[in-house]
This record gives structure tokens, C-alpha cells and sequence, in this order.
């Protein structure tokens, strides 16, 4: 039987999506193991989860950092520590600087249809306020490879959520959410079957 894959998991905030993972990791639903927590923030209770998990974590404050290069590459240190196979944003705010060593082994998750309601400033609540904004009927979550630029490297897997009339920020973040623990699941599982292969700005599923 195949070993699991390594994951390194990247986060600010609560850790819901890191939750996610450990939950179907343990469960055996996932092939794979988080083998080690980054966090951008010393009060990001995904730093807890982790922790209640007995898994490995850190904090890596961007303001401690002069550039993003050296940023970028103290997280890369702990993942190499740990001997991540795979690196998973989830819910991590800031833009990671990705060397070539590393390039299709980082993941990131977006509440939202890519290319559409991402770039800068578009994480959390106000993705989904700027969907309501504009009148969309649908909109959704995307699992794709990071690059060094916000919510731009090539999709994986997307999953689609219809726009209630009644809908709030809130309300669509629930239900987008939802989706996003099934679509980010699905792509590991497929990265760590060999079944991803990307040319260009498209990923290939074999």
C-alpha cells in the first residue's frame, strides 16, 4: 500500500478547511497526512486545530520579514522540514513567493469560479459580497496551482453553487464552503494518484 501523501497545510485565520482535511485524512477518505501547520498569525486558531491534532506548527509573521522572498522561503523551510510533498493554502492571506523547486507541488483554495471574483482583497466575505453585487447567478469554489501571482495558477477542479434571491454574504459563504470540502479532497486525491499533469495554463486529469 502507498504511503500518504505528506501535506504542509498554510493558513491565517480559523482553519476550517484545515479541519476539513485532518477530519477525512483520519477518517481514511483522503490518502494523505498534514504533516505540518504554517501560520501567518500567532492568534489563527488553525495553530489550536493543529495542535489538537498533534500535528507540527508554526508562526511566520510577514511583518518579521523585510521581502516576501525571504517570507516566503521560512515557510518553505518548515515544509522542507517536515518533508511536505505537498503544500495546501487554506484561508492563507498572503502572497507566497513560489521558487521553481516548488512549482505544481502548492495548491490554493478560492470561493469562487476562477477566473472571475479573485486577485487581491478577494478572500473571505468579500468575495461572496461581491458576488451578490454583481447579480450572478452562479458562482462556486476553485482548487487550482499557485504561482506567484493571487488566484491565477492553472484550475484543477471547480465546483459550482447556485445564487439564492435570498441570499447574504453569509448564507452563500455556508454553501460555497460546503462545496469547497469536497472539490479540495478531490484534487489531493488526484495529485497524490499522479493523475494531474499541467501544460500550460491547463491541468490535465489522466
Amino acid at each position: 500500500m502507498a504511503e500518504p501523501l505528506r501535506l504542509g497545510v498554510l493558513l491565517s485565520g480559523n482553519g476550517t478547511t484545515l479541519q476539513n482535511l485532518l477530519d477525512r485524512c483520519a477518517a481514511g477518505r483522503l490518502p494523505a497526512r498534514v504533516v505540518g501547520v504554517v501560520a501567518s498569525r500567532p492568534d489563527a486558531f488553525g495553530l489550536e486545530r493543529a495542535r489538537r491534532a498533534g500535528v507540527p506548527a508554526w508562526v511566520v509573521s510577514r511583518r518579521d520579514y523585510a521581502s516576501r522572498e525571504a517570507f516566503s522561503e521560512r515557510i518553505l523551510s518548515h515544509c522542507r522540514e517536515v518533508d511536505a510533498q505537498l503544500i495546501c493554502m487554506a484561508g492563507f492571506l498572503h502572497l507566497l513567493h513560489i521558487p521553481e523547486a516548488f512549482a505544481g507541488r502548492v495548491m490554493n483554495i478560492h470561493p469562487a469560479l476562477l477566473p472571475a471574483f479573485g486577485g487581491k482583497g478577494y478572500h473571505g466575505l468579500h468575495v461572496h459580497k461581491a458576488v451578490l453585487e454583481a447579480g450572478v447567478k452562479l458562482t462556486g469554489c476553485t482548487v487550482h496551482f499557485a504561482d506567484n501571482q493571487y488566484d491565477h495558477g492553472p484550475i484543477i477542479v471547480q465546483r459550482a453553487v447556485a445564487v439564492a434571491e435570498d441570499d447574504t454574504p453569509e448564507s452563500l459563504q455556508a454553501r460555497v464552503f460546503a462545496a469547497e470540502c469536497e472539490a479540495y479532497p478531490e484534487a489531493i486525491a488526484l495529485y497524490a494518484a499522479g493523475r494531474l499533469r499541467i501544460e500550460g495554463r491547463r491541468v490535465r486529469i489522466s
